[in-house]
């Protein structure tokens, strides 16, 4: 998990939502409706998890060779 802890912009903290809102995204429902339930009015802070990208499966593939 890569997400920040923080907002880079505004401090609030986020990282702890982000499998929550994994799981409801993957469940169908919107991620505007997600953001909103979670708390996540700042549109810094919904950019933080909108733009964020899970990139530690793509870098264990190179770690051990």
């Amino acid at each position: 998990m890569l997400i920040p802890v923080r907002c880079f912009t505004c401090g609030k903290p986020i990282g702890q939502l982000w499998e929550d809102y994994q799981k409801r995204l993957s469940s169908g429902q919107e991620p505007d409706k997600v953001l909103n339930s979670l708390g996540l009015k700042r549109y810094c802070c919904r950019r933080m998890m909108i733009s964020n990208k899970d990139y530690i499966d793509d870098i264990n593939k190179y770690r051990f060779k």
